[in-house]
């Protein structure tokens, strides 16, 4: 009885995990076994960054809105207590594309946390 190979699934599946590894370096790309622990490696990576990417987005987003508020002599910290103080509901992409383009909206998002930490004491 002749060995069965698996013949055509197998390179398929073979072709397939290769192609994937295109563009890594040494037997990463080339010798199937290598290559499959490349790729899952890799698909692991991008899985994890995606999440990564979101926190990393988020602290862009605090450092600008920062950076803006202490040019208006607030700290981040007392900006967004002063807002929540007058009940402001802006998210912080907004506000950080507000600090960065529209420097007047976001000087009014500065009074109006003023205004409200100034009632508070």
């Amino acid at each position: 009885m002749p060995r069965a190979t698996g013949g055509t699934v197998t390179r398929r599946r073979h072709k397939k995990v290769l192609s994937l590894t295109k563009g890594h370096r040494a037997t990463r790309h080339s010798l199937y076994r290598r290559a499959h622990e490349s790729m899952l490696h890799a698909l692991n990576y991008a899985y994890r960054h995606r999440r990564e990417r979101k926190g990393d987005m988020r602290r862009l987003w605090i450092t600008r809105i920062n950076a803006a508020a202490r040019m208006h002599q607030l700290t981040y910290g007392q900006f967004i207590n002063g807002l929540n103080l007058a009940g402001v509901a802006v998210n912080r992409p907004q506000m950080a594309d507000m600090a960065v383009r529209d420097t007047a909206a976001f000087a009014a998002l500065i009074q109006s946390a003023r205004d409200a930490l100034s009632k508070k004491v």
